[in-house]
């Protein structure tokens, strides 16, 4: 069409994911014209920047009070927002449940979307481990994945032991190093959770988010960027095995366009990427399907300050703006140590700022088989509140993953008792399918098209030759652990293969 503004590139969605495709786009073409869409508006006056590192007193406060609870359903706030109204228009930016956007999610009920800019990587923990055993999906190059892991690293800042161990995480550490002493190797036996932060000597470290992993998304600067927000990504265009560009509705007005791009990455979370890909026509066999989430385990014991010799007076206290004084992993080890395990304890002080108590906070994340029954399935006729295809979550535990959370249980209560006195009828719980957030597989990554993956290993989408997803949804594999830095590695390797893709056509 005359007059159709054209892009190199369009990045749908402006989280960890899409930034990061982003920088790595930028840092090998700085030339290159990317756009970068999200229905969603800034949180905050910076566009992308970690609720963690606010200037804003009151949304700095309200995000700091939540995460204590370390269930990222709870901290991003999604819990109390199950009804948006029925219009996006004015619609606060934020987290919300899937069933608030319409979706039938009953069977993921704390299934939730981001509508920020920035996305949940505005709101996420940090937390990044690194994925081992059945986890990697290197399709058969160890060395690239290698490579693409240690990208994802640099692309996140990660930090090997942002917070502690203190003298008091020392001794949990003790306990777990005894406990689970022999079940894999020296690099993954417990230790101190690695982190997407920026250490400091004092006060709160910064957090890795979306405007610090591409800055121009937070600070502008960059004439050959252009960020689109509150405008929704409708529909991909598709000529003859092409995605042309794509048709873009402004929230506010209504007001709808179209946008021609010579590739298109679609990075919109493992929910909305296979429903854009649905609402464009775009649907292999397993689009939506293997639909999966790590079953969440909580626990919270006070530990036994006389059991271990610790008087009050010696318990830690937390940097100023961080929340816990030690952020502790136990590495998952194939079927010997099957759990991922993320430690997270604090002190409780009186009203006087004086320590009162000091509490273990426990979490595993028992992996789920794949299965293609669990899934997001899309209608022809009903749509959402964003008037896209409104989704159906069919997700259910299989009789192995039953046995396996049932052995987590288990788990977690002897674990709760080695540090104190357990109730585990009130201080522990197996939550919600959708709490961890950490969804995957729904536009999987394969080596061949043979209707069990959406897309090749470098996520361009079977049939189509410069349409790309990437993030969590492209993940093939079960996960035990935490999801983004392993989801990054999806983007890495898509934006090479964008690269490739873009360096062939303006090749002289």
């Amino acid at each position: 069409m005359t007059g159709t503004p054209r892009t190199g590139v369009l990045i749908v969605g402006s989280g960890i994911m899409g930034s990061a495709v982003a920088r790595l786009l930028r840092e090998t073409d700085p030339a290159l014209h990317l756009t970068m869409a999200d229905g969603g508006s800034p949180i905050g006056s910076a566009p992308g920047r970690h609720l963690h590192d606010v200037d804003d007193p009151a949304l700095w406060s309200r995000y700091n009070e939540q995460v204590g609870s370390g269930i990222q359903g709870m901290y991003t706030g999604a819990e109390v927002v199950r009804d948006a109204g029925d219009s996006l228009t004015g619609l606060t930016p934020g987290m919300f449940h899937a069933l608030a956007f319409g979706e039938d999610a009953e069977a993921m009920p704390a299934a939730a979307l981001a509508w920020n800019t920035g996305g949940m990587g505005v709101h996420w923990t940090a937390a990044t481990p690194w994925p081992a055993g059945d986890e990697v999906f290197d399709f058969g190059d160890p060395a690239r994945w290698a490579a693409d892991l240690a990208t994802a690293h640099r692309l996140l800042s990660v930090t090997p032991a942002p917070i502690g161990p203190s003298t008091v995480g020392r001794t949990v550490l003790d306990v777990l190093r005894r406990r689970y002493e022999g079940t894999g190797p020296d690099d993954r036996r417990p230790q101190p959770m690695p982190m997407a932060v920026t250490e400091t000597g004092s006060g709160p470290m910064p957090r890795t988010a979306p405007g610090t992993i591409f800055p121009a998304l937070a600070t502008g600067g960059d004439a050959a960027f252009t960020l689109l927000t509150g405008t929704l990504v409708t529909q991909l265009l598709v000529t003859e095995g092409r995605v042309t560009g794509a048709r873009l509705r402004r929230v506010a007005d209504g007001t709808e366009s179209e946008l021609h791009a010579d590739a298109v990455v679609v990075c919109a979370d493992a929910l909305r990427t296979p429903q854009l890909l649905f609402a464009s026509g775009i649907r292999p066999p397993a689009l939506g399907r293997y639909l999966n989430e790590h079953a969440f385990i909580t626990a919270r014991v006070l530990l036994d300050l006389d059991r271990f010799g610790i008087g009050l007076d010696a318990l830690p206290l937390p940097r100023v703006g961080e929340f816990s004084t030690d952020s502790l992993w136990l590495p998952h080890n194939g079927a010997a140590q099957p759990f991922h395990g993320q430690i997270m304890n604090r002190t409780y002080l009186d009203d006087d700022g004086r320590p009162l108590a000091h509490s273990v906070g426990l979490t595993l994340y028992t992996p789920v088989e794949a299965r293609p029954g669990n899934r997001v399935l899309f209608s022809d006729t009903e749509t959402d509140l964003a008037g896209l295809p409104r989704m159906t979550i069919a997700f259910d535990y299989s009789a192995a993953d039953r046995a396996l959370i049932g052995r987590a249980l288990d788990e977690v209560r002897s674990l709760a008792e080695e540090f104190g006195p357990f109730d585990p009828a009130t201080e522990s719980a197996l939550l919600p399918p959708g709490s961890s957030l950490h969804l995957t597989g729904t536009v999987r990554a394969g080596t061949a098209d043979d209707g069990t993956s959406v897309c090749d290993p470098d996520g361009r989408v079977w049939g189509y030759d410069n349409l790309y997803v990437a993030g969590n949804g492209v993940v093939p594999t079960a996960m035990a652990a935490n999801v983004t830095l392993t989801g990054t590695v999806t983007a890495v390797r898509a934006a090479r293969a964008v690269l490739g893709r873009v360096t062939a056509l303006t090749a002289p």
